[in-house]
């Protein structure tokens, strides 16, 4: 195989060419980088590279595996690999690695090192060139300062558009961000759903100076039930109150009402007994044929709050365990973002030769994150737009 392979020394300069300005990234990289080293000190030059160990990255980000071989590690977490053994083939492995721990890296130390020990981010960045650098896809991009400092993260469904509005911008927030960014990283998702869940989770990790410190919680209202005095379940709008367990939530009241209207035209239910009729009789619908009358009690309530219950059971995922799949960041990828027991427990990418039926599987090739009332909110009004986002119902790991 290697009797017509080049010398070292004919290479070398290509070498020295296309590693300039970067961070040399290999699956136990002191092993590549020493002999790199070596080879090179025998033609007399110096070589020297900052370099980064995917065996040690791994470790931290994805701890507990039975190897970090990688072989061995990248079949445990779904990663194709062609020619094994071969230097294209486990140099895309380890690419394809590196891809999911930057991803699982939600604290984003990575970038922010390799933005601080970059010589080419310190010299005066033109706004045109970062835009020119960046592509119009859906992912969360990220805003540093000369030491690597994320300033700000956002998302959008077109990066460069939307970097471009920051640079633009007149207002006073838009000025500071333009004095102060040296560069622009991004990480693509694909799925809208994936970027709105990483731009939440981040920002509570990283507390960029520009993104508001205590971002209040982005949803307003909140949909609850309630029995009234005769055993019909009753929904109502409401001010999000955190002591309450709410249906589901939206950003506006005008939002939730219109959630409400829409409901009870699909379900058939009571305008009367979802806020939208205030009466002391029967309501509207009721007068011209369209409500069975639980309003006035002649449709009985066990019946009236059997749909009550489809509509809950529909929009909210308590006591769930379930996989929404959605786009990924190429064609052969999906994402997939993992539900337990009605808990949000992470998301990540699956390539789509890769069967993850079982909560094990998902476990390993998920990126942990936080449960929390902003994560159930971004969830749920996704769902509640996209109608056709694929849901695999799982077993839990107890059932055989």
């Amino acid at each position: 195989m290697l009797r017509n392979a080049p010398k070292f020394y004919e290479i070398a300069k290509r070498i020295v060419e296309i590693t300039t300005d970067c961070i040399l990234v290999a699956h136990n990289a002191q092993f590549d980088y020493r002999i790199l080293c070596t080879e090179f000190r025998r033609l007399g030059f110096d070589y020297e590279r900052k370099s980064l160990c995917t065996v040690e990255l791994s470790k931290d980000l994805i701890p507990d595996q039975p190897s970090y071989s990688l072989g061995k590690l990248v079949r445990s977490l779904g990663i194709p690999v062609t020619d094994r053994h071969r230097a294209s083939g486990d140099a895309l492995a380890t690419v394809k690695l590196f891809k999911m721990l930057l991803a699982k890296d939600t604290s984003k130390s990575i970038i922010q090192n390799s933005i601080r020990l970059n010589p080419k981010h310190q010299l005066e960045p033109k706004h045109i060139d970062i835009i020119a650098s960046l592509p119009s896809i859906t992912g969360v991009y990220y805003m540093h300062r000369a030491d690597g400092d994320i300033i700000y993260i956002g998302k959008s469904n077109n990066i460069k558009k939307r970097i471009n509005q920051h640079f633009t911008g007149t207002n006073r927030k838009s000025k500071k961000i333009q004095a102060l960014v040296t560069a622009v990283t991004y990480e693509a998702t694909g799925s809208e759903l994936i970027a709105l869940l990483k731009e939440s989770e981040e920002i509570k990790r990283v507390k960029p100076l520009f993104n508001k410190r205590l971002r209040r919680s982005i949803f307003t209202h909140a949909l609850y039930s309630f029995k009234d005095d005769h055993g019909y379940l009753n929904l109502k709008i409401d001010i999000a109150d955190g002591r309450k367990k709410p249906i589901t939530t939206f950003s506006n009241r005008q939002s939730g009402k219109s959630f409400i209207t829409k409901a009870t035209e699909t379900y058939n239910l009571c305008q009367k007994l979802t806020g939208l009729y205030k009466t002391k009789t029967s309501c509207f619908n009721y007068d011209i044929k369209n409500c069975e009358g639980a309003c006035i009690q002649k449709e009985t309530h066990q019946s009236y709050n059997k749909r009550i219950e489809e509509l809950i059971e529909k929009n909210s995922y308590a006591n769930k365990n379930m996989a929404i799949i959605d786009k990924g960041r190429e064609v052969d990828e999906r994402s997939v973002i993992f539900i337990e027991n009605g808990i949000f427990k992470g998301l990540g990418f699956f390539n789509l030769n890769y069967q993850i039926n079982n909560i094990d599987v998902l476990e390993s090739i998920i990126t942990p994150m936080e449960n929390n009332r902003d994560t159930q909110h971004i969830i749920q009004s996704y769902l509640r737009r996209n109608k056709k986002l694929k849901i695999l119902n799982l077993e839990s790991k107890h059932s055989s």
